[in-house]
């Protein structure tokens, strides 16, 4: 099997995709974040020491999304056109769901992007809140479904 991201002469290289269509592509990822009751209270009524800590997150989700490049190797750098990020709060585990979503136009996937994002995201809350918490749980970092591109569609079932 050829691997991608190795050239001829088993160097790294990053795959090229000039030869690809552009078409718009979109990645939603999420993820859970588990914390305990005193936590979960002080981030739901934002009296965190830090400051605000899911619209901290959610610049953060941004900021990593744009970033991912610069964090993961092979990764090409995008002109993303879209990030958009969703906190829902799960009081019956005392955490909250991190869900983002990235779109561009171009001829590469963003999927990274947008688990870059979500785990950018989830540490910033963690960081946010270990004074009272330290045994938080980052817990089911995926892609939920993609669309755009060569290999089409998915949808996590």
């Amino acid at each position: 099997m050829k691997l991608t991201h190795l050239d001829n002469n088993d160097r790294p290289n990053m795959v090229d995709v000039s030869n690809k269509d552009e078409t718009t592509r979109v990645a939603v990822a999420s993820g859970v974040i588990k914390m305990s009751h005193e936590a979960f209270s002080v981030v739901v009524e934002n009296r965190a020491k830090k400051g605000p800590v899911l619209q901290t997150a959610v610049i953060a989700s941004i900021m990593g999304a744009k970033k991912t490049s610069e964090l993961i190797p092979m990764c090409h750098p995008l002109l993303l056109s879209s990030i958009n990020c969703d906190i829902e709060e799960l009081p019956e585990i005392c955490g909250f769901k991190l869900i983002v979503t990235v779109k561009m136009k171009g001829q590469t996937g963003v999927e990274m992007e947008a688990l870059t994002g979500v785990s950018i995201g989830l540490l910033t809350i963690y960081d946010m809140v270990k004074a009272i918490d330290k045994g938080m749980e980052i817990l089911n970092i995926r892609l939920e479904k993609k669309s755009g591109g060569k290999s089409g569609d998915f949808i996590r079932g």
